[in-house]
């Protein structure tokens, strides 16, 4: 059903149904979230703002609210967003003025961004550096938190019986309670209990890893105190020897997380593989590769075009 909007209606209101009806199956997935994104910030900063009160001076308000948060270019990438509903309000009559006009563009100085998470290649490199000999230890480990991306409380709790070799699953229900000196757990939220889709290499590695363990006890858990420093270290020694960035086991599930969006999979499909509860939590945690694969979809497009002629 269409929606007449009015000028005393909400810019809120008017940005979501712009996004609904302009851009929903329009554009890819990882750009329909920025804008939501960008919904979702109008909502906080105006969320009484009427379309016949949007003028220049409260245009740029809103700009100068969201760039105490962000860096200019992220701010840059707002302004546009919203500039195309708000123009096509101004078409319809719904705002008096281009309230776009002159506006200018602030933000927080660019801070040095800290490398949370591993590129294709990197990973490559520490997973083929790993001793996986025929004990358990804390290499492999750290190869089912990088093919899979839970979390370390998660992967702390998987036992064999979690394995189903032949669908090639395997399933998170609980967590480890490494914090308060162990035990089984519930899981973060409902979302997070969920069945992970393996490849069949580590299928056929954890098959034969697992088949002599007992079914129902934690595979990577013995009577020791479990820190997730002890894990840590390790990882840091493997990353410094092969001169690729220092990160921690959080950062294998950052960096399996951004390998899966960089090879094309939906942000829906990769939210419930973390188990998010929402796919606003994905969208915030990786906004900054969404917002990467944007610029690639703006330079194919150019490319695109520059060869019509």
């Amino acid at each position: 059903m269409i929606k007449e909007f009015r000028s005393e209606d909400y810019l809120k209101d008017y940005f979501e149904n712009w996004i609904s009806v302009y851009k929903e199956g329009a554009i890819r997935e990882v750009t329909l979230a920025k804008y939501l994104m960008s919904l979702h910030w109008i909502q906080s900063i105006v969320p009484e703002l009427r379309l016949c009160d949007v003028s220049r001076v409260s245009y740029q308000q809103i700009i100068n609210e969201y760039a105490l948060e962000h860096e200019r270019q992220t701010t840059m990438d707002f302004h546009h967003q919203l500039k195309g509903a708000v123009l096509d309000a101004v078409d319809e009559g719904l705002i008096p003025r281009d309230p776009t006009r002159k506006v200018i563009i602030k933000g927080k100085t660019p801070s040095e961004k800290k490398i949370k998470y591993l590129n294709q290649f990197q990973l490559h490199e520490l997973l083929n550096s790993l001793k996986l000999g025929d004990e358990v230890n804390w290499d492999w480990f750290i190869l089912l938190v990088a093919k899979t991306g839970m979390r370390f409380s998660e992967a702390l709790a998987i036992t064999p019986s979690d394995f189903d070799f032949a669908h090639q699953t395997v399933s998170v229900s609980k967590t480890w309670n490494y914090k308060a000196g162990g035990g089984f757990s519930p899981t973060k939220n409902k979302s997070s209990v969920r069945k992970i889709q393996i490849d069949w290499r580590l299928v056929m590695q954890f098959a034969s890893l697992v088949k002599d363990l007992p079914p129902e006890k934690p595979i990577f858990v013995t009577k020791e105190k479990v820190y997730n420093s002890t894990i840590n270290d390790i990882l840091e020694r493997y990353c410094r020897r092969l001169e690729i960035p220092v990160i921690s086991v959080h950062g294998l599930r950052h960096t399996h997380a951004s390998i899966l969006l960089f090879a094309g999979v939906s942000l829906p499909s990769v939210a419930r593989r973390l188990g998010h509860a929402s796919m606003t939590t994905t969208q915030k945690t990786y906004l900054h590769i969404i917002q990467e694969l944007d610029n690639q979809d703006i330079d194919l497009v150019m490319r695109s075009l520059s060869n019509l002629m």
